[in-house]
């Protein structure tokens, strides 16, 4: 038995002494087994809508072609009218739901939906500003509805529930007016939708679902540094993007390329080293200001690991040369090897764990515990980085194996000990995909983790027997 940092129980499966339980190697579950696809998936309607949606938001990137948007000023927050300038309400009644029910997924989503997506932002714009603006936009406010509805479904098991599908519809029904007035706050409708998508598709498909969201935010121009809602909205669409960069085991970098994910940079010398130099400088000032922020760089630093390892497994397996980077291959890695560490020796104390012990006496990974929710996740993903990088390291130098188990272990236990309703458990699955742990013991523990993942992130069961022998979902 463990508790995590709120006081949550977490039984997770005992090790006997002197007993080693037997675990196939097909049992270490990959991305494609860990996935919650379900009959929603397999839905007609739910396939048209996607397609759909998809068609909706090409077609909006292709009217704003000629007439780009120009992102507000870097830092400069999306201002929300005050109350008083907008006399537009809430209306429930262009789909055949009641009002009650609604009102209860409205409800859902301020307590439970939002504060997923606000897990990187301490301002929690998900959870206060995005149901204001929804008061003027009918199409965001049905999202919201629609992300509720299906988290709830998913949650309880509701299966001949389709409240979701129908406000999923209405709300792309309304997407389009909203996209040809070159509102940038249609980013925020766009990507919860995609959200929602997310929470029944195989991990397989996540790219296809996110390319609508990359076009959005490429013709709007806003990046991880665009300041106030659009920021956050960001960042919340980033760490999708890097799910799926991960999931697709080196074969595919991000939709939208790194670059774009921050401000131009003006005043470097041309060469790669000064631009990443400003690059580091510009998070650890927003870093020092904001702790989230240094959070956000963790994930930019883990896509731009993706990043690498696409662009080396390209080059080994299809003899592609890299033409975005023509360093040596030993030279990107120790550069960004040294901006990995650099991130992790200049965290602010936010970032850092609250408590930590260590193994022996039967403890098989270490006990980190962290007060934070985007500690919990951004640390989570340091290590899944530096997993990444001892996996590609060039021969010439190759890395301790032990090195490799340290930082899956300091990952698992992040899962283990800081559930925070479970959603920090997401996250886990990535690094124990990365990295085969080397004992069976220590694969036992790893397989346990998995249908705590399924049963409690996105209210969904994970495909396969979730009865591990140990698990027992919290009641």
């Amino acid at each position: 038995m463990s508790h995590s940092a709120d006081g949550e129980r977490v039984l997770i499966a005992p090790f006997y002494e002197g007993a080693t339980p037997f675990i196939e190697e097909d049992a270490f579950f990959s991305p494609g087994k860990l996935s919650s696809v379900d009959e929603y998936a397999a839905n007609p309607r739910f396939l048209d809508l996607q397609e759909e949606l998809r068609a909706v938001l090409f077609t909006g990137v292709a009217s704003l072609a000629s007439s780009r948007y120009n992102s507000p000023a870097p830092f400069e927050p999306v201002n929300v009218p005050a109350p008083g300038l907008s006399k537009q309400s809430l209306d429930f009644t262009r789909v055949s739901i009641p009002k009650v029910r609604l009102i209860n997924y409205l409800k859902n989503w301020i307590s439970e939906c939002a504060p997923y997506l606000d897990k990187f932002d301490e301002a929690r714009h998900f959870g206060v500003q995005v149901p204001i603006i929804a008061q003027r936009s009918p199409a965001l406010f049905y999202a919201i509805l629609a992300f509720s509805a299906r988290q709830t479904e998913r949650k309880t098991c509701l299966e001949k529930s389709h409240d979701s599908l129908e406000l999923y519809q209405e709300s792309i029904r309304l997407l389009a007016p909203f996209l040809q007035a070159n509102d940038p706050n249609v980013l925020v409708t766009v990507c919860i939708l995609a959200c929602l998508e997310l929470m029944s598709v195989s991990p397989r498909d996540w790219r296809r679902h996110i390319e609508g969201c990359a076009a959005l935010f490429d013709s709007f121009n806003i990046n991880g540094f665009s300041g106030g809602l659009l920021q956050a909205v960001f960042w919340c669409y980033a760490r999708m993007e890097l799910c799926g960069a991960i999931v697709s085991d080196g074969a595919e970098s991000t939709v939208l390329h790194i670059d774009k994910w921050i401000p131009t940079i003006s005043g470097t010398s041309g060469s790669k080293e000064s631009e990443e130099k400003l690059i580091k400088d510009l998070f650890f000032h927003e870093s020092r200001l904001v702790p989230d922020m240094h959070a956000n760089w963790a994930v930019y630093l883990c896509a731009k690991t993706c990043d690498l390892v696409c662009r080396q497994t390209r080059h080994l397996e299809l003899g592609e040369l890299d033409e975005y980077d023509t360093r040596p291959s030993i030279e990107q890695w120790n550069r960004l090897w040294d901006e990995l560490q650099y991130w992790n020796e200049q965290r602010p104390p936010a970032m850092l764990p609250t408590k930590t012990t260590g193994t022996g006496g039967g403890q098989i990974f270490p006990e980190i515990f962290f007060a934070h929710w985007a500690a919990i996740s951004s640390n989570q993903l340091y290590h899944t980085a530096c997993i990444m990088m001892l996996e590609i390291k060039p021969a010439i130098d190759r890395p301790d194996p032990d090195r490799d188990l340290l930082h899956n272990g300091y990952d698992l236990d992040r899962t283990v000990r800081n559930t925070h309703h479970c959603w920090a458990l997401r996250a886990a699955y990535f690094p124990s995909y990365l990295s085969y742990v080397a004992g069976r013991v220590r694969n036992f523990c790893v397989v346990s983790c998995a249908p705590l993942l399924g049963a409690t992130t996105y209210g969904a069961p994970i495909s396969g027997d979730a009865r591990t022998p140990g698990y027992s979902r919290k009641k």
